[in-house]
């Protein structure tokens, strides 16, 4: 059961890597792989409000990129999956946009079968760039309508890279967790922890990357700085990255992905949201099922 599940949310993911559109120059992309069966890039949520008042302003909280490898990694794409308890939020009550330097892109949710939000850091640009053994810090912003009922929210990312027709899954994030209209009932202790099969580990030798032409020349996105950002916002202090582990394998149970919001189902939601149509993801299945293809996923060697 353990090892099923676990494999599906692989597949899962690869399979929405996979599906993304790319545009001619993505077949040409260098492929992003890790040491052994550990992530390439380490994934971190921080520095988000702990709540959000329904038809109030925007939050900040930013996403850091790792890139553990020795090379630059090009084409890589978050997204982001929203669980709420009461299964009541709808696509278009979550208002998000991520920032490739100062220009903010929509994130356009879905909804899973399970009622999860799920949502691509796509809006048509190539994907960020994150310079080999350096932290690229992408901004998120949040909003909620008026109509949006109160209730408990785990956020959380999977990373992606698309390489033409095929993809890898590259990374996966922490949980971030907030209320609507009230506090969370179980806020994160430990913000730098990443969830099940990840442990914290030491920064990029660099520290947190500032932006590089490589960065903006194929839509990378903003980098952390000292100072303040685009919108006046100060960006919180650096902290220590984190680095995937191998010693569970990255993998999880149902139960495990409900804790984090990956659950099977959203990740396999994520496909239909890179893709806009099922359509796309059923003929890739059948394509793959026939070929005996499947997506890579670096931690299987």
């Amino acid at each position: 059961m353990f090892m099923r599940l676990s494999t599906r949310l692989s597949l899962c993911l690869a399979a929405a890597a996979a599906l993304l559109p790319s545009p001619a120059h993505a077949d040409s992309l260098p492929r992003c792989t890790g040491a052994g069966r550990d992530f390439p890039l380490s994934s971190r949520i921080h520095g988000g409000p702990r709540s959000y008042a329904a038809g109030g302003d925007y939050g900040t909280w930013y996403l850091d990129l790792t890139n553990t490898t020795s090379r630059a990694c090009a084409g890589v794409h978050p997204v982001v999956v929203l669980v709420d308890t009461g299964r009541r939020l709808r696509p278009g009550q979550a208002r998000m946009d991520f920032y490739d330097g100062p220009h903010a892109h929509p994130v356009r949710f879905e909804t899973t079968d399970e009622a999860e939000l799920v949502g691509a850091f796509d809006d048509g640009f190539p994907g960020f760039t994150v310079p080999a053994r350096r932290t690229l810090t992408v901004r998120v912003r949040l909003a909620l309508t008026a109509d949006t009922a109160a209730d408990q929210v785990t956020a959380t990312a999977a990373v992606v890279q698309k390489r033409g027709d095929d993809g890898d899954w590259i990374g996966e994030s922490n949980a971030y967790r907030f209320g609507i209209d009230e506090e969370p009932a179980d806020p994160d202790v430990d913000p730098d922890h990443t969830g099940a099969g990840v442990l914290p580990g030491t920064p990029a030798p660099d520290g947190t990357a500032t932006a590089t032409a490589a960065a903006s020349a194929s839509g990378g996105g903003t980098a952390a700085e000292a100072g303040r950002l685009p919108d006046g916002a100060v960006p919180p202090g650096s902290r220590p990255a984190v680095t995937p582990s191998a010693t569970t394998g990255g993998l999880l149970a149902d139960d495990e992905l409900a804790s984090t919001g990956l659950t099977t189902g959203s990740v396999a939601g994520a496909a239909l949201v890179l893709t806009g149509a099922g359509l796309l993801l059923l003929r890739a299945r059948r394509r793959r099922a026939a070929t005996g293809a499947l997506p890579h996923d670096p931690r299987n060697g």
